[in-house]
């Protein structure tokens, strides 16, 4: 990582500080970002592996999860898969020094919300995990909106989503993205601001995060439900 810090002000003034736990076998990796994260205005735990996140998470109760992949005993695509497994939906970073494609569809497979590879630069994974935060922040009380399209209904203060009669289970990521969809169907939309939307940053072009996640819509949602606009984006179609 980065050794230059950011500014303070991850949360507003008087806001609670967001938590972040922070699993990696490496003590200096730990500290060098329990200190840039503290700085940085998170309350910070750790854990020295997926086995010591699991046991402790439960407790803690972050906010956000910063896991890096490489681990003994218990490694961070098989913890991110426990923890999806038992329900929890705490949103994952996941932190790999591998950059292969396969590598990263890897985790996204696991459940994670997204992936930084080593070396990062700190204010790439600040605004990750702003990113990150924004999709948990809770709705204002009385805002029950509800989108719909075809026979697909989404309600946004429950987060319930619906075909026809059939409840559909989404993870975050993917209630995000389809919420994005619903609001504007029938138009193409380009990749760049699809990833902006839904992932909150300046993506790298290169990553294949989106594609990703439109083919776990489509697997959930039906293979037509959305198409591809060679070269441009997609469309949703219902």
């Amino acid at each position: 990582m980065t050794a230059t810090h950011g500014s303070p002000g991850a949360a507003g003034a008087g806001a609670p500080r967001p938590r972040v736990l922070v699993v990696d076998d490496d003590k200096a990796v730990r500290e060098s970002l329990r200190r840039s994260l503290e700085f940085n205005g998170y309350d910070v735990a750790m854990a020295a592996d997926g086995a010591e996140a699991l046991a402790g998470i439960g407790s803690s109760k972050p906010d956000v999860v910063v896991m890096d992949v490489m681990m003994p005993r218990l490694d961070g695509i098989e913890t991110t898969r426990a923890l999806r497994a038992a329900g929890n939906d705490v949103p994952i970073l996941v932190l790999t020094a591998r950059d292969a494609v396969g590598d990263r569809v890897e985790g996204l497979d696991a459940g994670a919300d997204d992936y930084l590879t080593k070396p990062f630069a700190l204010q790439e994974l600040l605004a990750r995990l702003r990113a990150l935060l924004r999709r948990v922040v809770p709705r204002e009380d009385g805002d029950d909106e509800e989108l719909a399209f075809a026979d697909l209904t989404m309600n946004l203060a429950t987060r319930e989503v619906r075909r026809g009669a059939r409840p559909m289970e989404l993870t975050r990521t993917e209630f995000t993205l389809l919420e994005m969809f619903l609001r504007r169907p029938r138009r193409v939309l380009e990749r760049a601001f699809i990833l902006d939307e839904v992932w909150g940053y300046d993506f790298p072009t290169t990553a294949n995060s989106l594609e990703v996640y439109v083919g776990y819509l489509r697997k959930k949602l039906g293979s037509d439900v959305i198409e591809t606009s060679r070269g441009s984006g997609y469309r949703f179609v219902g």
